[in-house]
């Protein structure tokens, strides 16, 4: 019954998971990839497929980014902001600083697709780690048996936060190319690299992290859930087929 759903058979067959944005075209870099073979995918070819499927949905969605990052900058008393609201701050960037400004910080963001692709590369691997770790010790049991949640939870928490302390750096860069301009309408910096120099000769390194330990908080457990529960769906799908 399953293989009447392309993307259950696309989970079920590679064994990866992926962000519900990343999914359509994360499955078809994969399926090319694979070139309808059911051999898992190498480590380098999990890696392309997610960078692949980013890079599309960082381009999408760069605009909704900018808007976000603009309303959370922008001062709290009320007289003194900018954009009342989503759509006016759309029809206010557009008016004042044309459609180019909705691409601002596209390029980090370009380099940020590393992260998922990372955080996926890297929760595979420590996976076939933890399988063949343990069964060493169980050698009856399948692999959706050998490891359980908690398993799953720590390797997915393990894998966001190695991806993280990679990328978090193109985020903070990001986010401050995408800050609102000056009253005169030039941007407080001109580009990545402008932000880079600032931002290293002003803050050092820690300039940088700024903002991590919320970030962490927040992503670690998401991704721990996730992961916990992509496994647990996949094995119910995989039993219910067999």
């Amino acid at each position: 019954m399953m293989d009447d759903w392309p993307i259950f058979r696309r989970i079920r067959t590679q064994g990866t998971p992926f962000t519900l944005s990343h999914a359509p075209s994360y499955a078809r870099a994969k399926s090319r990839y694979s070139k309808g073979s059911d051999e898992p995918l190498s480590a380098g070819y999990h890696l392309i497929s997610a960078a692949e499927a980013g890079s599309l949905v960082c381009l999408f969605t760069n605009p909704i980014w900018l808007v976000k990052t603009r309303l959370q900058l922008q001062p709290s008393l009320h007289q003194n902001r900018p954009y009342s609201g989503f759509y006016d701050a759309l029809r206010t960037i557009l008016k004042e600083e044309g459609w180019h400004a909705f691409f601002r910080g596209a390029a980090p963001g370009l380099i940020l697709v590393s992260h998922g692709a990372i955080q996926f590369t890297i929760y595979e691997e420590l996976r076939k780690l933890a399988i063949h770790f343990k069964r060493n010790k169980r050698t009856e049991n399948s692999d959706g048996d050998i490891l359980n949640s908690f398993d799953f939870a720590t390797i997915g928490a393990m894998s966001k936060i190695a991806a993280m302390m990679l990328t978090y750096p193109y985020q903070v860069i990001r986010a401050r190319l995408q800050q609102r301009p000056n009253c005169d309408g030039t941007p407080k910096y001109l580009d990545s690299w402008h932000v880079m120099r600032e931002t290293a000769r002003f803050e050092g390194i820690r300039g940088f992290y700024r903002g991590m330990t919320p970030n962490l908080l927040k992503n670690i457990p998401a991704a721990s859930i996730t992961f916990v529960v992509y496994e647990n769906l996949l094995s119910l799908l995989q039993r219910q087929e067999r």
